[in-house]
C-alpha cells in the first residue's frame, strides 16, 4: 500500500498516456446505464432530439444555395413574376426549417431538465444507499471523506454530464458528415482541411481537461478544510466558543488564505487554457481563410455562381463551428469519465463487515447471555490494541456496569456488541451463537444504545423519540411512555407545542440543552422494547438530583431484560448487579459496589476520591 500523495502522482501518470487516457472508456457503459436506469423515457427522448437536431442543419445549407440562387434570378430578370414564386417558396421552406429548429431546441431544453431532475435523484440514492451501507471504519479515515466529496460533489452530475457530451458529439457527428458531404462536391481535400484546421483544439481540450482534474483530485482536501473552516464561522454548535476565545479572525484569516491560493491556481489554469485556445482558434482561422480564399479564386474563375459560393461558406464555417464542437464534445467527455471513476470507485467500495451467505436463526429473547471470549480488537490504522485478550460475560436479565478512565476501551466495547466492528481475535456470543453468524439487522433490532453523543435530530419532539423503532411504528401513548421513563416528559411539556414542537434551529425555533438532548435520546433508546439496552454514560448530563430519581426507577425501566451501563459515575454504577472495572483493554476487578470498595483496588480509590471531592463541594454534578 502507499499514501494519497503517491496514489494521486501515479494516477496522474497514468491518465498524462494515451493508452491511460483511452482506458477511461471502460466507464462509459456503465454511465449510460445509470442515466437509462434513471429515466429510460427521457433518456430515449433526449436521443431523438439530438438526431433530429442534427439532422435539421442539412437542410438549412442546401435551403441556403437555393435562396440565394433564388434571388439572383429575380435580380437578373428585373423582377420578373415568374421567378419570384419559387423564390417565395423556397423562403417560406427555409421559414418553417427556422421554426422547426426554435421549437426541437425548446423541447430539448425541457427534456433535458426532466432528465436531470431524474438522473440527479436517482445518483443521490445511491450515494445516500452507499453511504449508510458502509462500516463505520469508513467514517475513520480521510481518504473516505475525499472519495465522498469527489463522488457527491465533483461527479453526481457527470453520467448526465457524459450522455449530453455523447449525444452533442453524436448530433455534431450526423452534421458534420453531411457537411463533408457538401464539400466534396467542390473538392477532395476541402473536409481532409477542415480536420487538420481543428487538430490543435482537440489537443487543448484534452489537456486542459486533464490539467484541471488533476487540480481537482489534489486539492479535494483543501476543498474539504474550506467547508470546515467556512462552518466553524456559520455553524451553531461552534458560535459560542468562537466567540468567547475570539477566533473567527483566525478561521477567516484561514478560509481566505487557502481561498486565495485555490483561486490564483485555478485562474493559472484558465489563463493557459485561453492562450492554448486563441493559438488553436488562430489555426483554425487561418485554414478558413485559405479555403475562402481557393474557393473565390474558382468563383472569379467562372467554376461556381454566387450560390455555390454562399453555400459552400455556409458548409465551411458551419463544420469548423461543428469540428470545434465535435473536439470540445471529446474532452468534455474525457472530463466526465474522469470524475466518473471517482464516482465508480466509491459506489464500488464495499463494507468489511459482511452477513454470512446463510445467516444463523437469530435467538428467540437472551436466555443466558452475551460472552466476549479472548477478544482482541484494534481500530485501523492503529498500532496500539483497544482491547487485548479480552474476557468478559454479560447474564441475562442483569444489570452490568462498566466504569474505567478514557481510553479503557469501553465505548470500543459497545460497537462490538453492536457489530459496528469485528474483532481480530476472539468471538462474541449471544446465548451461544457467534455474532458473525447472524445478519446484522437482525442483531441490531434486538439491541438499542444510548450514544455518549446522541444526535439531535431537527425534527419534532414526538419523532425524535420514535426514530428509535420506526420498523413498529409506535403509538403517540408508547412514545409518551417512553419519555415518562426517560424523565423526558417534564421537559417536552414546556415546549410550545408539546411532542409536536420542531426542535432545534435549522427549521424550528426551540433549542435544548444538552442534558435536555440527552433525555430525548434517553426516551429513544427505551421506544425499542429490545433484549439488550446498553447506556453509553447516560447520566453524564444530568445533576445529581436528576440522576438520582432516574437511577431509582432504573430497575424497573428494564425490567425483564437485560442491561449494560458505560459510566464514569460510580454513583451511577453501584446501582448494577456486577460492576467490571476496565484498564488498558482489560477487565482488572469486577464484583458489586461493596465487594469493590472492599478490595481496596483501584476502584476503592477512584470510589474515596469521588467522595471526598463530593464532601468538598467540588466533584461530581
Amino acid at each position: 500500500m502507499f499514501g494519497p500523495g503517491r496514489y494521486r502522482k501515479t494516477r496522474a501518470q497514468q491518465l498524462a498516456s494515451p493508452r491511460g487516457q483511452l482506458a477511461q472508456l471502460r466507464y462509459v457503459p456503465r454511465a449510460l446505464r445509470l442515466v437509462w436506469a434513471a429515466a429510460p423515457g427521457w433518456t430515449a427522448a433526449s436521443l431523438a432530439l439530438v438526431v433530429a437536431q442534427g439532422v435539421l442543419p442539412i437542410f438549412t445549407v442546401y435551403l441556403t444555395r437555393a435562396v440565394v440562387n433564388a434571388l439572383v434570378a429575380i435580380v437578373g430578370s428585373g423582377g420578373a413574376v415568374a421567378n419570384l414564386r419559387p423564390a417565395a417558396a423556397t423562403i417560406g421552406l427555409m421559414g418553417l426549417v427556422l421554426l422547426a429548429g426554435e421549437l426541437l431546441d425548446n423541447a430539448a431544453s425541457y427534456v433535458r431538465t426532466a432528465l436531470a431532475e431524474q438522473v440527479q435523484d436517482h445518483m443521490n440514492g445511491l450515494i445516500h444507499a452507499q453511504a449508510v451501507a458502509l462500516d463505520l471504519s469508513f467514517y475513520e479515515s480521510p481518504t473516505y471523506y475525499d472519495q465522498l466529496q469527489r463522488a457527491s460533489i465533483d461527479a453526481i452530475d457527470r453520467p448526465l454530464g457524459l450522455l449530453e457530451s455523447l449525444s452533442s458529439l453524436l448530433q455534431s457527428a450526423i452534421t458534420l458528415a453531411a457537411m463533408a458531404g457538401v464539400l466534396l462536391t467542390f473538392a477532395w481535400w476541402l473536409p481532409l482541411a477542415l480536420l487538420i484546421g481543428t487538430l490543435p483544439a482537440l489537443r487543448v481540450a484534452l489537456r486542459t481537461t486533464w490539467q484541471f482534474h488533476q487540480w481537482r483530485l489534489i486539492n479535494t482536501t483543501h476543498q474539504r478544510r474550506l467547508t470546515y473552516y467556512h462552518r466553524a464561522l456559520t455553524s451553531d454548535t461552534m458560535a459560542a466558543e468562537i466567540r468567547l476565545f475570539d477566533l473567527g479572525g483566525h478561521f477567516s484569516r484561514a478560509y481566505h488564505r487557502l481561498r486565495g491560493r485555490l483561486r490564483d491556481e485555478r485562474l493559472s489554469l484558465s489563463r493557459q487554457q485561453m492562450a492554448a485556445q486563441a493559438g488553436a482558434s488562430l489555426i483554425g482561422l487561418l485554414t478558413l481563410a485559405l479555403a475562402l480564399g481557393w474557393m473565390a479564386w474558382r468563383a472569379l474563375a467562372g467554376r461556381f455562381n454566387l450560390g455555390d459560393l454562399a453555400m459552400f461558406y455556409q458548409a465551411m464555417s458551419q463544420g469548423q463551428r461543428l469540428m470545434r464542437s465535435l473536439l470540445t464534445g471529446v474532452g468534455e467527455i474525457y472530463r466526465n469519465l474522469l470524475f466518473l471513476e471517482d464516482l465508480f470507485a466509491f459506489l464500488d467500495l464495499r463494507p468489511q463487515l459482511a452477513d454470512p451467505a446463510q445467516p444463523a436463526a437469530a435467538p428467540a429473547g437472551l436466555r443466558d447471555g452475551i460472552r466476549l471470549a479472548g477478544v482482541t480488537f484494534r481500530y485501523p490504522d492503529s498500532a496500539r490494541p483497544a482491547l487485548a485478550d479480552f474476557t468478559l460475560e454479560i447474564p441475562a436479565g442483569q444489570i452490568v456496569a462498566i466504569v474505567g478512565e478514557n481510553g479503557a476501551g469501553k465505548s470500543t466495547l459497545l460497537k462490538l456488541l453492536c457489530r459496528f466492528y469485528d474483532p481480530q481475535g476472539g468471538a462474541i456470543t449471544w446465548d451461544g451463537c457467534d455474532l458473525r453468524a447472524l445478519a446484522q439487522a437482525d442483531l441490531r433490532r434486538r439491541i438499542t444504545v444510548l450514544f455518549q453523543q446522541p444526535a439531535p435530530y431537527h425534527d419534532t419532539a414526538a419523532d425524535n423519540i420514535a426514530f428509535g423503532d420506526l420498523a413498529s411504528q409506535p403509538s403517540r401513548a408508547q412514545i409518551e411512555q417512553a419519555a415518562a421513563a426517560a424523565a423526558a416528559d417534564t421537559i417536552i411539556r414546556r415546549l410550545p407545542d408539546g411532542y409536536e414542537t420542531v426542535l432545534g434551529r435549522w427549521f424550528g425555533y426551540t433549542e435544548l440543552s444538552v442534558g435536555e438532548w440527552q433525555r430525548l435520546a434517553l426516551a429513544r433508546a427505551f421506544i425499542r422494547q429490545a433484549d439488550l439496552v446498553i447506556l453509553d454514560e447516560p447520566t453524564s448530563a444530568m445533576d445529581s438530583w436528576a440522576e438520582a430519581a432516574w437511577m431509582g426507577r432504573f430497575r424497573e425501566l428494564v425490567a425483564g431484560r437485560t442491561a449494560l451501563i458505560i459510566t464514569h459515575r460510580f454513583t451511577t454504577a453501584m446501582q448494577a448487579d456486577i460492576i467490571h472495572v476496565m484498564h488498558e483493554g482489560r477487565v482488572v476487578e469486577s464484583g458489586t459496589h461493596a465487594e469493590l470498595v472492599a478490595q481496596g483496588g483501584r476502584y476503592a480509590a477512584s470510589w474515596r476520591l469521588q467522595m471526598r471531592e463530593a464532601q468538598a463541594g467540588v466533584g461530581m454534578v
